[in-house]
């Protein structure tokens, strides 16, 4: 009996105090956000990092139902070497390809806490060319105006078709393995 009781006071409180991921989740675009990433070479570890980042997300009923993307151009990258960053827009090809893209495609909530979501954002990441099906952990916290979405996941640069990772034959390389960081806001659309 007193399970039932606990149980119905649950459901009465969910119903009451919908859960971050079950409330509607307006439209909404990037207001600001930053793009990096931890590289690791011979000449010494570095990071590369963009402010200028776009884009947009289709609310819908539940957070599971949001979808959108995210992109950076890739010549807006900078390490704080001018030498380095033009080897890297050499490798990226950036007059070719331009932008660095994430389409989200499905959002799976793991766990809550208050405003907080414990996500894995499901979609394809797009790099010099190349499209990749991702899975990238996430924490969602949902504010008055906007969505925080921040995400730090582990990429293979050899995946994505990306040479030019040694230099000086062999004598400076880059290693294929860095660790990419998201994190942006969407403000919402007013509907």
């Amino acid at each position: 009996m007193m399970r039932l009781a606990a149980l119905g006071l649950a459901a009465l409180l969910r119903a009451a105090f919908p859960l971050a991921a079950q409330q509607a989740v307006p439209n909404g675009t990037v207001t600001e956000g930053t793009l990096s990433f931890d590289g690791k070479a011979t000449a010494g570890d570095f990071t590369g990092t963009t402010h200028t980042v776009s884009g947009s997300m289709t609310g819908g009923p539940t957070l599971a139902d949001v979808r959108g993307f995210v992109e950076a151009p890739v010549n807006t990258l900078v390490t704080g070497n001018d030498k380095r960053d033009r080897d890297l827009n050499k490798s990226m090809e950036s007059d070719k390809y331009p932008a660095i893209r994430f389409e989200l495609k499905t959002v799976q909530v793991h766990a809550e806490r208050g405003d907080s979501v414990d996500a894995v954002l499901g979609g394809d990441f797009i790099i010099h060319g190349v499209t990749q099906a991702v899975e990238l952990p996430a924490v969602v916290v949902r504010r008055a105006q906007g969505v925080t979405v921040d995400s730090s996941f582990p990429l293979n640069l050899k995946d994505y078709k990306i040479g030019g990772l040694s230099k000086l034959l062999g004598i400076l390389k880059m290693n294929e393995h860095i660790t990419v960081h998201v994190a942006v806001t969407f403000g919402f659309s007013p509907s």
